[in-house]
């Protein structure tokens, strides 16, 4: 397994592990060896105290603490002693290169909530903590009939979707007699 880096117009930095060999299938543990990708994900902005209070509106109902470490912020998921890292993180921080931080254009992260009522709630949670909407949460008809979406920009323009897709819960189909 290797680890690699890439860049994104320089406030939006992803990094993910790669498996270097095929797993077969037959493998012990084969779905834990190959679903844990993504270590951690990056965005970038120019004013910590304002992504501080947009992220921590949701991302701690999500099961992500806060540690901050050089002025920058660090949610992570709790781990179990004993067992690996529960992954991806997700770090705010200033861009590298000391310029402004800026969204990407078509980049995106996604957090996925427990239910549709926490995506709307969440939403709710990250607008009143500085975030604008882009996307109330609801359903989507390019998408598959429980996924269920918010989407947000925060404070610096980077785009978060919140969503759920628990087959459970009253899909589109369900609620529009489709």
């Amino acid at each position: 397994m290797s680890f690699r880096c890439g860049y994104y117009n320089d406030s939006f930095r992803l990094c993910y592990s790669v498996i270097d060999t095929v797993i077969p299938p037959s493998t012990p543990n084969y779905l834990e060896e190959s679903l844990n990708m993504i270590a951690y994900v990056t965005v970038g902005a120019d004013d910590i105290a304002k992504a501080e209070r947009f992220y921590s509106a949701f991302l701690p109902a999500l099961g992500y603490g806060l540690e901050e470490y050089q002025g920058d912020l660090s949610y992570i998921l709790p781990t179990v002693p004993g067992q690996p890292p529960v992954q991806p993180d997700f770090y705010v921080k200033s861009p590298f290169n000391g310029q402004s931080a800026s969204a990407g254009n078509g980049v995106m992260v996604a957090f996925q909530a427990r239910s549709q009522s926490q995506v709307r709630d969440l939403h709710g949670a990250a607008l009143a903590a500085g975030g604008s909407d882009d996307g109330q949460p609801g359903f989507r008809p390019l998408y598959g009939p429980h996924f269920y979406v918010g989407y947000l920009r925060d404070p610096h323009g980077n785009k978060i979707a919140l969503f759920s897709s628990d087959p459970n819960e009253p899909g589109r189909d369900e609620l529009h007699g489709s």
